[in-house]
């Protein structure tokens, strides 16, 4: 199955004012979020990561990510999957988040974030974690297997998504519980790997925000079935 580098959307107006934007319209990168989404190309490219296809949730910080980021990659296409938008924080919308700290959710979600649902709004639908997670999965999968049988099941595709998103995502590929997925951190603009195959996902990198990215190109000559761990820990990339 395809590799799948998923990245955070750069840093927006939200982020810096300390506001929840779930799915709050108006909500765009400022000049620095711009100049990571561009970094992100870059490094693409520059490593020569043979990416076919950058799938971005439909929001306007990820859409503008996925645009800044393809523009180094030549053809690639761009397609957007609502799958991948961000938690539906309901009544969270558009809140302080110095303000939502005192609520008694907010422990809930700290701790055992598998029972969190937030509560939904005359504006804004809720929803729970665990739905924001199966439909992540979901958009996965399905892309997945879109993307093997359009380009073979050693394709590399992005998927630009939210934090929360992307947190939930990795850690259901590392094997652990939703409820252990806030000891991953998935910083603005950052790149997160997974591996699938037939057997297991594997977990390639996460939170990485700089450095040289040739070593995700697919091996010419894999060792060892698809699927199987490298006993020992192999020789690296």
């Amino acid at each position: 199955m395809p590799t799948v580098i998923f990245v955070r959307h750069g840093r927006s107006s939200a982020n810096v004012s300390g506001v929840l934007a779930g799915w709050m319209p108006g909500v765009e990168l400022d000049e620095h979020g711009r100049s990571q989404a561009d970094a992100v190309g870059v490094r693409l490219a520059s490593a020569g990561v043979p990416v076919v296809e950058v799938v971005t949730s439909p929001l306007p910080r990820c859409v503008e990510t996925a645009d800044r980021l393809s523009a180094p990659l030549e053809g690639v296409r761009r397609s957007e999957h609502d799958g991948l938008g961000e938690c539906r924080y309901g009544a969270w919308t558009g809140r302080k988040l110095g303000e939502l700290v005192k609520e008694p959710l907010w422990k809930v979600v700290q701790k055992t974030p598998s029972k969190a649902r937030f509560p939904g709004s005359e504006q804004y639908e809720g929803e729970s974690m665990l739905q924001m997670q199966r439909r992540a999965l979901r958009a996965v999968r399905e892309t997945n297997r879109r993307i093997a049988a359009e380009h073979g099941r050693e394709a590399v595709w992005v998927a630009v998504s939210h934090g929360d998103v992307i947190k939930s995502i990795l850690s259901a590929a590392a094997g652990a519980e939703l409820d252990d997925f806030q000891r991953i951190s998935v910083d603005p603009a950052s790149v997160s790997v997974v591996r699938y195959t037939p057997a297991r996902p594997f977990v390639l990198r996460l939170n990485d925000t700089g450095g040289d990215l040739a070593s995700l190109r697919p091996p010419q000559k894999p060792t060892t079935p698809a699927g199987d761990a490298v006993v020992g820990g192999g020789a690296g990339a």
